[in-house]
């Protein structure tokens, strides 16, 4: 089936935030293909959260069949506790703490087996019958619950919702498992450049901290006439008296002195 590339076409959730411009149709191709949209996707995404959304976003868009409404959930399951990730919309995101509230569900056996779950008719399948009805009163009639493989001790899954029954022939559940297997790699790289970001953006406060206190010993050393090590010891003993960081009392000598913020330069 030839379709043109889409955005998203579904509500966001009310934390959602713009999501980036997908490149290519990520379901309808090889797996290479999938996964070349999805590292796009990770390098187009300001953060893991909008990567995340976008993500749910695009399975619930591309693996719906024209005509067909469906949505999509991520959920992170930890020792007693699931949570949703990100969702395609406001209505994901009820469907899947409705399975939350039940405590057991295809998305939770998905995560926690790392077994594909596949529902075709909510209003027949006998395994979790009272969520099940739920579901099925909200309009929901098939269900598809998809492990994401990830390394460390979170389990994660896609959860999709279908108002079709039947909703997920063959194809779709190929696609289904291709995307979530793709998924695993992306959300791992983006977690982890969302690990060094935080980590560059920390190294770059202490390194401001560290201007900021050795011009402040600066001041000292030429006011007393005394080592670097004499200077950092008095501001210690007066950031202690006065109950307050060590670079805050830095900041406050070096703004006495002058109106320009101290700044880091680099060759």
């Amino acid at each position: 089936m030839n379709r043109p590339p889409l955005l998203p076409t579904t509500s966001p959730s009310p934390n959602t935030k713009q999501t980036a411009t997908p490149r290519a149709d990520p379901l309808h191709g090889s797996a290479e293909n999938t996964a070349a949209f999805l590292q796009n996707l990770v390098l187009d995404s300001v953060d893991v959260d909008q990567f995340l959304n976008t993500l749910a976003g695009v399975a619930a868009e591309h693996l719906a069949h024209p005509g067909q409404e469906m949505y999509c959930g991520v959920t992170l399951l930890r020792p007693n506790h699931a949570k949703t990730l990100a969702s395609s919309n406001s209505a994901a995101l009820k469907l899947d703490k409705i399975q939350y509230t039940f405590g057991d569900g295809p998305c939770l056996t998905a995560a926690r087996t790392h077994e594909l779950v596949h529902v075709p008719d909510t209003q027949e399948d006998d395994r979790w019958p009272a969520y099940l009805q739920a579901i099925a009163d909200q309009g929901i009639r098939s269900t598809l619950g998809v492990p994401i493989p990830l390394a460390g001790e979170a389990d994660c899954a896609l959860n999709l919702y279908s108002t079709t029954l039947n909703g997920f022939p063959a194809e779709a559940i190929a696609s289904a498992q291709t995307f979530a297997n793709e998924a695993s790699r992306s959300l791992r790289l983006a977690v982890r450049i969302a690990h060094l970001s935080d980590k560059a953006e920390n190294l770059s406060a202490a390194m401001e901290s560290r201007t900021v206190i050795d011009l402040a010993a600066g001041i000292i050393m030429g006011q007393n006439k005394c080592g670097q090590s004499a200077a950092i010891a008095i501001m210690k003993t007066a950031a202690s008296h006065r109950e307050i960081k060590l670079r805050a009392l830095a900041a406050e000598m070096v703004a006495a002195l002058s109106d320009e913020p101290p700044a880091t330069h680099f060759e």
